[in-house]
């Protein structure tokens, strides 16, 4: 079951990288894929289905290959990711990604997906930017630094500019550190408690914790941790509220996958659950949680939410939905590229499968088991954080 379990992952992943990695090794991202929208989005949607869709395959990527079928898949794709940086980042491409060099104000939203391709770089060094030629490192920083002419929002947006920055410093460019301090800062005084921060100074219920802030916070903390006690004391915070909210995040997820359809961005789909993801790569889940355990209730959550009818159209381009095609569900600012965040919940298939995550017996998550009538601890807020 286990080793199934990671063949149905690996098989998911694919299908949702294929139509956009093919299509951007071929220059035709622009032409082939189609953009559902609420609103005008031509001008960034493509953008968000490069950097969302590399920011949750990249770990994997990471691994690197091996004597296994598996292994020579990840070679194969980190190749063909590399093609698709190649097409995305060079100006003289049909699908150079960003706005056009004498484009006075680019479309905002262009920050958010520079930074979740940042992210990708962050978490993928050795595959991704130590796998770049000098050409195509300076072309992708030089995209990364055009990102700084737009001023992020006093919310999750600082963490944008911040994992900029860090991917730049990872990549041997000289960084901003004040772009990263500021946004560490301020989230830190944002945390309200358990486990959780504010989008900002107010509180909002809904999965960002898990879409931006969390995994991003801890990254870009990672990046400086050595630069001064002040970092690594809050990374050792960051990480121990991320792990509260990681064992929050998986009593979230219901016996048949489905959660709480709750606040913004519902369309990313399983993404919701990045966070836990995150924390599971790590190998950092909290000590109550088996990661066979959180292996099973992320499945749960991708099939519920990635093998519902229509939630594809013919050509395999993810449509806008939580369970199947709700369009209605797709804020103004959601596309087609929005949903490639999704990719976010395949997060620990960058540990092997050797791993106790992949090898390990299927066991029952905490719904699971409270609903069937098992007698569990009881669950407590964590204040001390």
């Amino acid at each position: 079951m286990a080793n199934n379990r990671r063949e149905e992952w690996v098989r998911q992943l694919r299908r949702m990288a294929d139509p956009v990695l093919e299509a951007l090794r071929q220059r035709v991202l622009k032409q082939a894929m189609p953009v559902e929208s609420a609103a005008p989005r031509s001008d960034c949607t493509h953008m968000e289905a490069f950097g969302r869709l590399l920011c949750g395959i990249a770990p994997w990527l990471e691994l690197g290959p091996d004597g296994s079928d598996e292994g020579a898949l990840r070679r194969r794709y980190a190749e063909l990711t590399l093609e698709a940086v190649a097409a995305a980042v060079d100006p003289a491409s049909p699908d150079y990604l960003w706005a056009p060099p004498d484009e006075p104000k680019p479309n905002l939203q262009l920050l958010v997906d520079t930074a979740f391709f940042a992210h990708a770089l962050v978490r993928a060094p050795r595959r991704l930017i130590g796998g770049m030629t000098p050409e195509l490192r300076k072309l992708t920083a030089d995209l990364l630094i055009r990102s700084r002419v737009i001023t992020p929002g006093p919310n999750n947006w600082l963490l944008f500019s911040a994992m900029v920055e860090a991917a730049l410093r990872k990549m041997g460019f000289p960084a901003d550190s004040t772009r990263m301090a500021y946004a560490l800062r301020q989230h830190d005084q944002w945390f309200k408690g358990d486990g959780v921060y504010g989008d900002g100074r107010n509180f909002a219920f809904d999965y960002y914790n898990s879409f931006v802030i969390q995994p991003m916070m801890l990254d870009v903390v990672e990046t400086i941790a050595g630069d001064a006690e002040e970092w690594e004391l809050l990374r050792s915070r960051v990480l121990r509220r991320m792990r509260r909210y990681a064992a929050i995040q998986e009593r979230l997820i219901a016996p048949d996958g489905s959660f709480p359809a709750v606040g913004r961005s519902i369309a990313y789909r399983c993404g919701a659950f990045q966070a836990l993801a995150a924390i599971a790569l790590r190998r950092e889940l909290p000590e109550e949680l088996h990661p066979s355990a959180v292996r099973e209730a992320l499945s749960a959550v991708i099939a519920r939410t990635l093998d519902a009818p229509g939630t594809r159209d013919e050509n395999g381009w993810l449509r806008i939905g939580l369970c199947g095609h709700q369009p209605g569900l797709g804020e103004i600012y959601i596309s087609t590229g929005s949903l490639y965040l999704a990719s976010t919940a395949f997060l620990p298939l960058g540990l092997p499968e050797s791993d106790e995550f992949w090898s390990a017996p299927a066991e029952p998550w905490s719904s699971v088991k409270i609903w069937s009538g098992c007698d569990l601890p009881a669950d407590h807020a964590v204040q001390d954080l």
